[in-house]
């Protein structure tokens, strides 16, 4: 009597069983957050507000995170003159350009490199922009400060690394 109690039994749990063992199969198969790492060894005065531009885009989205060192793939350089921009593939490969003279001008510059940031991330200018966008870049002027990327380009970079890290083919350079 106890044997078919305990059999009964196995066979009503046997479904709850299967499915945690095909919901855990399926969260094994899912992609893993893509780490793109960045070197900004040759930006020394604007380190802090590396860190902070990094941690905006970190807090905003899921599939991909920045980190400092490792084998870098993004490059980060002081520059004085000619606007800040980035030489691009859009997947996490390329330089990124800090124009010291436009933080002279009172551009906020974690909000530039977060902006320059979006570009390797994959997300295009959109200078008509408001000010609570990133990518908007300098159209806002001087008195924008946010750098906090939007729910939407959240949301865009998330689908660009939805499926992981795949190599684009060619390299873009976008001047701000």
């Amino acid at each position: 009597m106890l044997r078919r109690l305990a059999l009964g039994i196995t066979v009503m749990l046997l479904p709850l069983a299967t499915a945690q063992v095909l919901t855990a199969a399926t969260a094994a198969a899912a992609p893993n957050t893509v780490t793109l790492h960045y070197d900004a060894s040759d930006l020394p005065d604007y380190q802090a507000e590396t860190t902070q531009a990094v941690a905006n885009w970190n807090g905003a989205v899921s599939n991909v995170q920045l980190a400092a060192g490792g084998g870098a793939t993004i490059f980060l350089h002081e520059i004085s003159g000619g606007g800040s921009y980035t030489q691009t593939d859009g997947h996490g490969n390329g330089d990124i350009y800090i124009d010291t003279q436009q933080v002279a001008e009172g551009f906020d510059p974690t909000r530039i490199i977060a902006h320059e940031f979006g570009h390797n991330l994959g997300l295009p200018d959109d200078y008509s922009g408001p000010c609570t966008e990133v990518m908007s870049g300098h159209g806002p002027g001087t008195s924008c400060k946010n750098a906090v990327p939007d729910a939407q380009e959240a949301a865009q970079v998330d689908q660009n690394f939805a499926n992981g890290f795949a190599p684009a083919h060619r390299l873009t350079v976008v001047r701000d």
